[in-house]
């Protein structure tokens, strides 16, 4: 069997919004949610990040956790988009029993395993913190506070985690596994995460500027985001209406380098192909592209070398939001899935900030977000380290 996968809920947590109407004022306003360093603990305040606005205890509260309750960052951002995503597909505790979830992340609960290494390595009294540092504890964290998932999965892929984590999920409803998956993924900053991107020397000490002729690297930053999708005859039997359509995803890995992108954009270029062969829609039929358009010299070079060699000369709108979001690494491609529904729920282009230079044979990316036609079919792109690109096609859901 091969069903349509709808989208019937989304929930977003970023450094725009802790929820979806929140965001979309950030993105309607061009407001950017990226400044210096204000929860992370680093000496590094250099370089601005995009990070959501509101500390652990916070959050912890605004879920009723106890302080006792051993918690990270990642899994706290992710049980807030979390809780939007049910909530609008209606999906209650009892539910979650056929339910599956999938979450993609990489940094999971590094942030406690900064915090209590040496006290782990000189008195084992912050075990239980210790305990939270693989990416799978994140998920399961998540999966608990809602209640019984049937399933519960974590993928790790560096930028395009959330993404695939989205491509996962579909397949299974395609085959027949499940009616309904929620997947997506979440992601705090670290001192680890900065100072290894920091070591790459691809952070800017400026807000980052995607496709242009004077940008010189990206601004990190944090935040959740998980779409319910769902078949079409569950979503009939529930008598939900979807949001969206995942019409088609393609992944692809070209494993050029373990961090640079291919010079001719080879993954990028397949993954955007391979998503538009499964969904069985053509190029022209393509009314915005959602960039990974992480503001570095290489990326933007090559996926604007990529994008050309797929659409030629008729290149549909282009931008990068993480000029708003900054960089959330693994959860990129969820938060941005959630960017693009927004975007043809309300008819606008998400602009590309910062934007004033063409660069040498580079894309011109949106710096208007009125319509120039209305937008049915977008695709979003998100490309992990070691060339593992994945991009998906999201369709509004008025669109036959």
């Amino acid at each position: 069997m091969n069903e349509p996968v709808l989208i019937t809920g989304a929930g977003v947590v970023s450094s725009i919004g802790l929820n979806k109407e929140e965001v979309l004022s950030s993105l309607l306003s061009r407001k950017s949610g990226i400044g210096p360093p204000m929860y992370l603990r680093t000496k590094h305040k250099e370089f601005p990040v995009g990070e959501v606005k509101l500390t652990n205890d916070e959050m912890a509260s605004m879920l009723n956790i106890a302080p006792d309750i051993p918690k990270t960052r990642t899994s706290l951002m992710g049980m807030l988009a979390l809780k939007e995503a049910l909530g609008e597909a209606s999906l209650m505790s009892c539910d979650l029993r056929n339910v599956g979830m999938i979450s993609g992340t990489t940094v999971g609960g590094m942030d406690k395993s900064e915090l209590y290494y040496l006290d782990f390595l000189s008195n084992d009294t912050r075990n239980q913190f210790i305990l939270t540092h693989d990416c799978g504890a994140c998920t399961e964290m998540q999966a608990d506070y809602f209640g019984d998932f049937s399933f519960v999965s974590t993928i790790s892929t560096a930028c395009s985690s959330s993404a695939n984590a989205l491509i996962l999920g579909a397949n299974m409803i395609r085959n027949g596994e499940m009616d309904i998956v929620v997947a997506g993924g979440s992601e705090c900053i670290t001192k680890f995460h900065l100072n290894g991107f920091n070591s790459l020397m691809i952070l800017d000490t400026a807000p980052c500027r995607p496709f242009d002729a004077t940008r010189s690297g990206l601004n990190l930053g944090e935040g959740a985001a998980y779409l319910v999708l769902e078949s079409q005859s569950s979503a009939i039997k529930r008598q939900v209406k979807p949001i969206a359509l995942l019409s088609g995803y393609g992944n692809a890995c070209d494993a050029f380098h373990q961090t640079a992108s291919s010079p001719n954009g080879e993954g990028a270029f397949r993954a955007m192909a391979q998503a538009l062969d499964n969904a069985g829609i053509e190029k022209g039929k393509v009314d915005y592209i959602n960039a990974h358009g992480t503001g570095t010299p290489n990326n933007d070079l090559s996926e604007s070398i990529a994008i050309k060699r797929l659409f030629g000369d008729k290149i549909p709108p282009v931008s990068s939001t993480k000029s708003f979001t900054g960089h959330t690494t693994s959860a990129s491609g969820a938060i941005e899935a959630v960017i693009c529904i927004l975007a043809m729920r309300n008819q606008f282009l998400p602009e590309n900030l910062n934007w004033k230079d063409k660069m040498e044979d580079g894309i011109i990316p949106v710096n208007n977000s009125k319509l120039a036609a209305p937008i049915s079919h977008v695709l979003c792109n998100s490309f992990g380290f070691g060339g593992n690109d994945s991009s998906l096609l999201l369709t509004h859901p008025l669109v036959s």
